[in-house]
């Protein structure tokens, strides 16, 4: 248990300073730290993902900083990308799963490392790349359990042509809508083979990602967000390794 609030407080720190990333590490602190099997991580990633995405964009609602019409532009094919992705993983074996997580973690590292958010203009609206794209991340968040923040927010602001203050509010309600989905999925396909959510676990990893979020809120006036970036692209390599020869190899 431990060492589930120690993974849960990291995953809050990240979302909270970075604005995404967070939701990439579950997965591995549920695979190494609690030792689920890569199944069972993979949906409670989702559920976890979901609920700490829900309680974050409720102050970006408050301050009107989201934009509905790219919320369901984005999500709702999102959402049936998602629970595309999810039915999809049935037919593939949990390596398969975990090597595509890892070069998304990889893909995630190289944008750290070169882009800093503010450095994305804002695109004209392109209405079919962005149902496109919704439907792309659904089906990556379906199939290997990330919310695709690191993959949203700039899509968002590219090709859905809103500006950068609106983009990562709509990409938290974005992320809960995907996530919510796939877990729902999963929790059914699941169900069906017999295999048990760990519901303690969950909730500890919700509870503690909450936290580590709020204390990520006052550390980030203290730390260099360029500087920060960097060491979590360096991480995810670092992780992208330990993964593949753990349990890909």
């Amino acid at each position: 248990m431990i060492q589930a609030v120690l993974g849960a407080l990291v995953i809050g720190l990240v979302l909270s300073m970075l604005g995404s990333g967070g939701s990439i590490l579950t997965v591995p602190v549920l695979l190494y730290l609690v030792g689920m099997q890569p199944e069972l991580a993979i949906a409670s990633s989702l559920c976890i993902v979901a609920a700490i995405s829900a309680v974050s964009s409720i102050g970006f609602i408050k301050q009107k900083m989201v934009s509905w019409p790219h919320v369901f532009l984005f999500g709702v094919p999102g959402m049936a990308g998602t629970y595309l992705g999810a039915w999809i993983s049935t037919y593939f074996t949990s390596q398969i799963q975990l090597s595509v997580f890892v070069g998304l973690m990889l893909i995630g590292a190289v944008m750290m490392w070169r882009k800093q958010n503010a450095e994305f203009t804002q695109g004209k609206l392109k209405l079919a790349n962005v149902l496109l794209q919704g439907l792309l991340v659904g089906v990556v968040t379906g199939f290997v359990g990330v919310g695709g923040g690191f993959l949203i927010i700039p899509a968002l602001v590219l090709l859905g042509g809103i500006e950068m203050s609106l983009a990562v509010g709509t990409s938290l309600l974005i992320i809960t809508m995907n996530s919510s989905m796939g877990f729902i999925k999963y929790y059914s396909l699941l169900s069906d083979q017999g295999l048990q959510f760990d519901w303690p676990v969950i909730a500890i990893m919700i509870a503690g990602g909450f936290v580590g979020s709020l204390a990520g809120q006052k550390l980030t006036q203290y730390l260099p967000k360029a500087t920060l970036q960097k060491v979590f692209a360096v991480f995810l390599v670092v992780m992208a390794l330990f993964i593949t020869t753990q349990s890909i190899i």
